[in-house]
């Protein structure tokens, strides 16, 4: 039986309310052999509290061995299967701040970053910086107009803003531009499919690099 069938099945309707704590991140290991982790040693009152009154457990958002991104991981939390329903960050970023993203949207989450003057990274969050201060960056990228697709750039929180693309014949198949470390370059955006190799080449003349990362998203599906 598909698992939304079996959630289907076993919801019952009550006028009573839950709070659902995700740990994610939570968990660690000794720092030494025969120590305690952090959870080990910290004092957590609250934590021990819910764990008292609710219900604790572990979950495997996708399939044993698999580890999930935030896409799938949310997806499972509330019982949908990511096998079966592919969405990346970038929509669920977009959906985050109330855009609505139709079927002709490329969604890109995005970050942006602290560079030298070589153009390699220093930082790859920007150190944080403060949403007041990030997000008039996100109006100006704003202003970026590309012939025959609307851009929207949108601030969230902090370093993180999301890009859509809207028009006919997008692809949104393409590659990390984050290269998961300092002292480097911003990687280029590459195209993953035939289809997306015109969405590649974008960021590439625009305003936005090389002082953001972004990742595209497929578009999502019904």
């Amino acid at each position: 039986m598909d698992i939304q069938q079996l959630v289907q099945n076993l919801k019952q309707e009550s006028d009573s309310k839950i709070v659902m704590l995700v740990a994610d991140g939570l968990g660690g290991l000794p720092l030494e052999p025969g120590g305690k982790t952090e959870l080990e040693t910290a004092s957590t009152p609250n934590l021990d509290a819910l764990a008292k009154k609710g219900i604790s457990g572990c979950q495997i958002p996708i399939k044993p061995g698999i580890t999930p991104g935030s896409g799938p991981g949310h997806l499972g939390l509330f019982g949908y299967d990511p096998l079966q329903h592919m969405i990346g960050r970038g929509v669920l970023e977009a959906t985050g701040i109330e855009f609505e993203v139709g079927p002709n949207d490329v969604a890109i989450r995005c970050n942006f970053c602290s560079i030298d003057s070589d153009g390699n990274i220093t930082d790859r969050r920007a150190e944080r910086i403060p949403t007041e201060e990030s997000a008039p960056l996100a109006e100006m990228l704003n202003q970026v107009s590309i012939p025959d697709v609307e851009v929207f750039v949108k601030p969230v929180k902090e370093h993180r803003f999301v890009v859509v693309f809207r028009g006919k014949g997008l692809g949104g198949n393409v590659a990390d531009t984050d290269p998961q470390k300092t002292g480097v370059p911003p990687l280029e955006p590459m195209a993953l499919s035939d289809d997306s190799q015109r969405l590649s080449k974008w960021p590439s003349s625009s305003t936005s690099r090389p002082s953001s990362f972004w990742r595209a998203s497929p578009r999502p599906t019904a």
